[in-house]
């Protein structure tokens, strides 16, 4: 049997084909994750989370190796981003961003399985940021998604159309917090072939 991979069990959410937004109904799902604010380009905060991020997702992986638990594919890097203006996404204010870095993990890997991972993950690597983890859920249900490809700065024309047209074009609102499903590395592809999961949960406008 091949190893769990969420981008295989999960395609209408991580290997999206559309360049539109277009509806998906996003299931439930568990990740490890952690919180903090500022420019992703440029802040230490964000580069320890997402280091802390790998370090106890892939101690997951291989304890779970040894003990005879399923395997998996470590999942992408995710990311929840939100700010107290929505303008700063469009114009790219990237300081003023806040954000929760997530990766997935499967259903059978419990908290406290994350918890044990985090003390191992800890003591050998030192990471401090590794101790800010935190189990989340997240079901976000309908969502307005797509798939952009290009540099990451090259997103403000499409989140201003998804709020400027396309939510009021179809009776829609925002319900949760913008997200983002990193399915290119970026140290080693070139921008204008990154691929990126940009997704809205949305509702009925009229409720």
């Amino acid at each position: 049997m091949p190893p769990y991979d969420v981008k295989r069990e999960l395609r209408q959410c991580y290997a999206p084909r559309n360049t539109g937004w277009e509806l998906v109904d996003v299931p439930a799902q568990q990740f490890i994750a952690v919180d903090g604010r500022g420019d992703p380009n440029t802040s230490e905060a964000y580069a320890r989370a997402v280091e802390a991020l790998y370090s106890v997702a892939y101690t997951l992986k291989f304890t779970g190796r040894r003990t005879g638990d399923p395997d998996f594919v470590v999942g992408p890097l995710e990311g929840l981003w939100w700010s107290d203006r929505m303008e700063v996404f469009t114009s790219r204010d990237k300081d003023a961003w806040q954000w929760r870095m997530l990766i997935s993990r499967p259903d059978w890997i419990t908290e406290a399985l994350v918890d044990e991972a985090k003390e191992t993950a800890l003591a050998k690597k030192g990471l401090p940021a590794i101790a800010d983890i935190r189990h989340e859920t997240l079901h976000e249900g309908p969502s307005a998604q797509l798939l952009h490809v290009g540099p990451y700065d090259d997103e403000g024309p499409v989140l201003a159309a998804l709020h400027d047209e396309y939510l009021a074009a179809n009776g829609l609102r925002m319900t949760g917090l913008h997200h983002e499903v990193y399915l290119s590395d970026p140290r080693r592809t070139e921008p204008a072939r990154l691929r990126t999961v940009l997704r809205q949960p949305v509702r009925s406008a009229v409720r």
